[in-house]
Order: structure tokens, then sequence, then C-alpha cells
């Protein structure tokens, strides 16, 4: 996907009212020639949030919270710049155009998708009407016993998956839809020895699992028999990605726009029992451990994480891994909480024994980060003795040599110091003599005989062997030589200049690491083999890398800053994009940078 166009932005803002966006999430009230509310963004009792319909702006004169309808969109619903663009767009039946994404293949990869989630979407209302009918009494009476009310219900789009072979595959087959494409977004079942397709829930309570938007793009069935596996999943397609995917975070930001912590479940029952007494804030992995994806995601929406375990002995290996996963994302301002429930509970039936009252207690009780890892590193330790204290001290060093660098690193260390006796600054001369000694460069490529990695590179683009780099260049260099430094890079595109011959190399080269997470140059370069691209990539091995490894990364990171500034520099609305996006992903602005965000808001409501 391409970047948005600024001119579209501009008609876009012309054409929307912030009126109608805000007052559509807080009660406005007219009061002379603008309208007033309560701040969505504080806690007040007096009005002190304004929306001016001829500036087409809101200020809260409280908070300071101020900007334009994307602005608005953008904080109040958690959203991400084109991620606002297109909710506004939507509002008026505009579809949203991208720069530089007239590729043929990129264009049919966006039609498919929006295929599928039509074809979900299709499916996700078949099996909520399917629900109201006689031959889903049991899924009723099911829902019934487990306490659900219809409003419940709704809410999450619950629905019945027939006792039939063919139920859903007739009703969409009836609209259109080829069986091939059905098989391919899960719905069916293709047996290849028979070439017999057929429905892949059946009598099954089927709940909708949804993206941010609230699109279906999958789902969970519950059995109702004896019939195995008990809950069954959608598989992988071209729109769902389980270890990306959470189920119930759209409902929880629906219910709560001011999220402030998430409780991370096992199921859906366990997600929906806890809606039902009120707890809004749960979601669900779907069968996988969670993934650093997942809790990226969620820290982008609030500050803290709860993890929900059973307290046997699975549990607490799964807390264990979940350990592991967090610890890096662990900047400081982020919470990360262990609740264990007792032996033979699971949310659900335990929010119906003890209340919703006493199941937040638990949440708020659960254990910081900081407790949970000196207990796991102590379990079936003596630390009375000096072999068990040192064990203790080595597991507890490694963990913490994951956690970013910060407060709450220093105060750990400090901790580990009290219980182990050993001052805290040798604890940190023993994390540093571990760090891995920069490494050589690694050999240098035969040079490739003629054809070997295709064609010479157009002339439009010529390269003088050995002729200086490009600072484009530079960074495509350190990629190659330590494709790990891929995950310093923003998640967003755009960021390097277009016009550099090293562009659009570099945006696939990028797109290679994530997707394959490889380590080894070697193994990115079999990419390119045959490829007038891979001539470029194995001269670029063969370069000399003249920087110690330790450093590799802070030089990535200073290459996009630089082409940020440049590209800011041509751009308000790029400026206006990376200044709230750090600001979203919890980096602390300095005061230039808050003072530029505040007149780039002033900026662009003018236009």
């Amino acid at each position: 996907m391409g970047q948005i166009p600024q001119r579209f932005i501009d008609d876009l803002l012309a054409r929307v009212d912030v009126v109608e966006v805000v007052g559509e999430r807080v009660q406005l009230k007219k009061a002379g020639r603008n309208f007033s509310g309560l701040c969505p963004f504080h806690q007040e009792k007096t009005p002190s949030f304004t929306v001016s319909q001829d500036k087409q702006f809101y200020h809260c004169f409280g908070c300071g919270a101020h900007g334009n309808a994307l602005r608005f969109l953008m904080e109040y619903d958690k959203l991400r710049f084109p991620e606002a663009v297109e909710q506004l767009a939507g509002r008026l039946g505009m579809e949203v155009p991208r720069e530089g994404a007239d590729d043929p293949r990129a264009q049919a990869r966006e039609r498919k998708r929006q295929e599928g989630v039509n074809l979900l979407e299709l499916a996700a209302s078949f099996f909520r009407e399917r629900l109201k009918m006689p031959e889903a009494q049991a899924a009723r009476g099911y829902l019934e016993r487990r306490g659900l009310s219809p409003e419940v219900q709704g809410d999450f789009g619950i629905g019945y998956a027939p006792d039939a072979w063919e139920g859903l595959k007739r009703h969409l087959s009836e609209r259109g839809v080829p069986e091939s494409v059905q098989v391919e977004y899960g719905l069916l079942v293709h047996r290849e020895e028979s070439g017999r397709t057929y429905d892949r829930f059946r009598d099954r309570v089927i709940f909708p699992i949804r993206d941010f938007k609230g699109r279906t793009i999958a789902f969970g069935g519950r059995v109702l028999g004896d019939a195995k596996p008990k809950y069954l999943n959608s598989p992988e397609s071209p729109v769902f990605h389980k270890g990306r995917e959470l189920y119930g975070l759209y409902e929880a930001r629906q219910a709560n726009r001011q999220l402030e912590r998430l409780v991370i479940v096992e199921g859906y029952m366990d997600v929906v029992a806890l809606a039902q007494f009120g707890i809004r804030n749960a979601v669900a992995t779907l069968g996988t451990s969670t993934s650093e994806e997942h809790l990226q995601r969620l820290f982008r929406l609030v500050g803290e994480v709860v993890f929900c375990f059973d307290g046997d002995r699975a549990g607490r290996q799964a807390a264990s891994r979940a350990l592991e996963t967090v610890l890096p994302l662990m900047i400081d301002g982020r919470q990360a909480r262990f609740l264990f429930l007792p032996e033979g509970e699971d949310p659900d039936t335990l929010v119906r024994r003890e209340g919703p009252e006493a199941f937040e207690d638990r949440i708020t009780c659960a254990s910081p980060l900081s407790e949970f890892l000196f207990e796991e590193a102590g379990r079936g330790r003596d630390l009375a003795r000096v072999e068990d204290r040192e064990r203790f001290a080595t597991t507890v060093l490694k963990a913490l040599e994951k956690l970013p660098e910060g407060v709450l690193k220093s105060l750990l260390l400090g901790e580990l110091a009290k219980r182990t006796g050993v001052e805290a600054g040798r604890f940190q001369a023993l994390m540093k003599a571990a760090e891995p000694a920069p490494a050589e460069a690694p050999p240098p490529l035969p040079e490739a005989p003629p054809g070997e990695w295709g064609e010479p590179e157009p002339a439009a683009t010529p390269r003088r062997k050995g002729a200086p780099l490009s600072l484009l260049g530079r960074a495509l260099q350190l990629l190659v030589h330590e494709p790990p430094l891929v995950a310093r890079l923003p998640e967003e595109g755009g960021w390097w200049p277009a016009d550099d011959p090293d562009a659009a190399l570099l945006g696939e080269v990028i797109r290679l690491l994530r997707a394959g997470g490889y380590r080894s140059g070697q193994v990115l370069l079999a990419h390119f083999h045959g490829r007038p691209e891979g001539q470029r990539l194995a001269e670029l091995v063969r370069r000399e890398l003249p920087i110690p490894r330790e450093v590799r990364g802070e030089e990535l990171e200073g290459l996009v800053a630089h082409f940020r500034r440049q590209h800011q520099q041509r751009s308000p609305q790029s400026e206006f994009e990376a200044l709230l996006s750090k600001e979203r992903n919890g980096e602390r602005l300095s005061r230039e940078e808050k003072q530029r965000l505040n007149e780039l808001v002033l900026t662009l409501s003018r236009r």
C-alpha cells in the first residue's frame, strides 16, 4: 500500500464536519457559535471542551487536547493515521487512494482481501440468523445456561452453525460464491481423496473473530455435543493470521474508548462471560501463546496488560513463556501483571462463583512483573545456600538482559542486589561482560561470474564499483550485514527517499526480512539469485562495514531519523504523522516536538 495523497486528505477534511464526528462520541451542547461538552480525554465535572464548526477544530482548555476530525479519531478511537483516514472516508462513501499503489499485484491483493471480508460477513450473518431458528434450540439453551443475555450475544455477534454437512455451502453457493473461495477462507473443508467439500463448522455455537474495524475475518466454534475438538478455529487465510489477532479486542474498544488495562484470558467463553458481568476489557489469543505482535498491539492501546493463567503447572509454564515474550517490550511506563486462578477454575467459572467485584480485585492484586520474575527464579531454590543464590542471580540476569534500558531495569538490578548481597554495580559489570564481542565482517563473497546474478543494472542508475555509498545505500548495507537490525526500523514504510536508486530494493529487503526472520545475509541473497538486485546486494556484502557491531543499530536508527527529517521538511502532514506515531508508541516527546505538533495541528486544520 502506498501513501495517502495530501490532496485527498485536504479534500476529506473539507467535506467532513468535526462537530458530527465528535458529537457521535461526546455529548455536545450549543454554546454561542461553538459547541461544548465534557472532555473525553480527562476527567472533569465542568465542561472545558469546545468544538468549533467554523474552524473545524476542537480544543480542551483543561488538558490541552486539540486537533481536527482526524486527530480526534486517532486519539479517541486509538487509530493509526491511515485507519482514521479510512474511517472518515467511509462515512462519505469515498475510496482512499494510494500513491505508488498502481502495482497490479498490490491492487489484486487488496481486491482479494475485500472480497474475503465480504464473504466472511455474509457467513457471519448466516450464522446469526440460524441461531434464531428452531434447529438452534440446543444452542440457545447452552447460551442461556451460561447466563449470556441477548445483549451480550448481540455485542459479540454470536451465531449457530447448523448440524448439516452443506448448510453454509448451499447458502453461499446460491449467492454466487465459488466453492474454491469458500475453501480458501476456511468455511469449507476439501477432501483430496474424494474431491468432496463440506462445512467446516457444524452443530457449533459460532464466535465471529473481528479485526480492529469490526470486520469479521474468521470464526471460532464451540461444539454442543461430544465431538472433538471442543473448540475449532478457522485456519489461516489471506485475511486471518492467528499470531496477530486477539478475540474480543474490537468489542473491548467499543465498550470503553479510554481503556487503561487489558486482561489476556484463554478462550472465547472467558471473554464473553466476563463481559456479561461487566468486565469489558478481556481479550483471548486464538489457540496460540501470546506473541510479541499481540503485545505490541495491546501496548499501543493501553499501558497495562494482565496475563491470566490457571494455577496449575501448565499455567505456570505458559506464564514463563509470556514473561520471556513481554520482557523486551517493557519500556518505562508500561506494566505487566500475572494473575493465577485457583486450581480447577477459569475466568468463566470464577466470575460466576465470586462475582465481578471479587474478580476485579484479583486483577488489581495480580503479581507485578518484578514479583513474578523473582518468584520464578527462586522457585525450588534455597537462597540461604550460595550455590542456589548463584543460580537465582544468573536466571534473573538473563531475564534482565532482555529488558530495554530504563528505570525498571535499574530498579530490578537494585532489588537483585538486595536479595543476593552482591553490589548492583557488580551485576552491571557481569551483564556488560556477557555482551557478545563485535564479530568480524562476514567473509567476502566470490566475484559473481557473468550471468550469476542476472543482467547488468540499467544504465539509468549507474553505480561505479567502489564508489561512496549514498546514505540509503549505507542503510541497505547495514541490513545485509546484520539482518536482525530490521527489528529496529519503523513498522510503517515511506521513511526513505523514493528517488534513491536503492529505494525499491530497500523496501523489498525489509519485507523479506520481516516475513522470513532471517539472521543470515547469505540466505537473504539467495532470494535474489538470478536477478539484477542480487549483484547489488552481493557488492554490499563484499564491502567492508567499518562500524562495530554494538553501534550498528544506533547507526541505522540515526539514518532513519535523518531521512524522516528530510521528509518532514517537504510535507507537514508527514511530519505530523511521524510525531503522532512517536507519541502513540509510548515515546516521550521533547518540549520542542510538542510545540511543533501543536503548530502542525493548527496548520493542517486551516487547510
